[in-house]
């Protein structure tokens, strides 16, 4: 039961933190230390929950998705073959980062809340810039897309936001709120998806009552608990960057960093 409710707090807080520019990397990191979550069972639980991340994504954008896929299927170069081709180029970073450094940036990072409390204090730093970007409302160029993909290979280090970051730049480089938060939630699929594949082939030979440490309750679980916030929290963060929010965020992600890194040091 005690490996269920932890399940379910870090999945709430996945769910949450995935879409809200807070850095989910981070605050699991914080939670897993708090919860005593071990090494293994974090890395492993952590592709999991991202599931459940990603399911949420497709269920709030599912329409979106499907009149991507139907122009694509038109085999015609279109604005959403274009469109998924920008994707693709969004993730050639993130592809290269994720093959070459990885396990490095995780083993890195692992534990250690005061690098933790400095990527937070860089989210807010981005997230604040923002604040006095100019939006030229444009839609995301090929180029776009490859600085947008770098931020979230960036965003590989703990404390450091993906959606922050990857919002961020978008504003930076003028494209539109409501493009620049979809591309921001779309881009992030395939990655997610092939984490959880590679996950899965690792696993495989594992005993199936049990990986990475919680019981197969405790991964639905946590699965379920990143779904239903993570739905609720991608909703909230659409509204947020229309309004022109983000300036709340840097201040809590400002806050928590600088409590992270004083609590690390005490």
């Amino acid at each position: 039961m005690e490996s269920i409710i932890k399940a379910i707090i870090l999945g709430i807080i996945q769910g949450l933190t995935e879409f809200l520019p807070v850095s989910s990397s981070g605050h699991l990191e914080i939670a897993k230390e708090l919860l005593n979550v071990s090494d293994e069972t974090s890395l492993r639980f952590t592709v999991i929950v991202h599931g459940g991340t990603v399911l949420s994504t497709i269920f709030v954008f599912y329409k979106e998705i499907l009149n991507i896929l139907k122009g694509a299927f038109q085999f015609k170069w279109n604005s959403q073959t274009q469109y998924i081709f920008k994707i693709a180029i969004s993730m050639i970073p993130i592809f290269v980062v994720g093959i070459f450094f990885k396990d490095t940036i995780e083993e890195f990072f692992f534990g250690d809340l005061t690098k933790v409390g400095i990527a937070l204090l860089f989210t807010a730093g981005l997230l604040a810039f923002t604040y006095y970007a100019k939006n030229k409302e444009k839609d995301v160029s090929y180029l776009d897309a490859f600085v947008i993909g770098i931020s979230q290979a960036i965003a590989v280090i703990p404390g450091i936001s993906r959606s922050g970051s990857t919002i961020a730049t978008a504003l930076i480089l003028g494209v539109k709120k409501e493009v620049a938060t979809q591309f921001s939630f779309l881009m992030v699929l395939v990655p997610i998806i092939g984490a959880n594949l590679l996950d899965i082939i690792k696993s495989s030979g594992e005993a199936a009552s049990e990986v990475g440490g919680f019981s197969n309750a405790g991964l639905l679980a946590g699965f379920i608990a990143s779904f239903v916030t993570g739905v609720l929290a991608c909703k909230l963060m659409i509204n947020i960057v229309k309004k022109g929010k983000l300036i709340y965020f840097a201040i809590y992600c400002g806050i928590v960093g600088t409590i992270a890194i004083v609590s690390s040091l005490v």
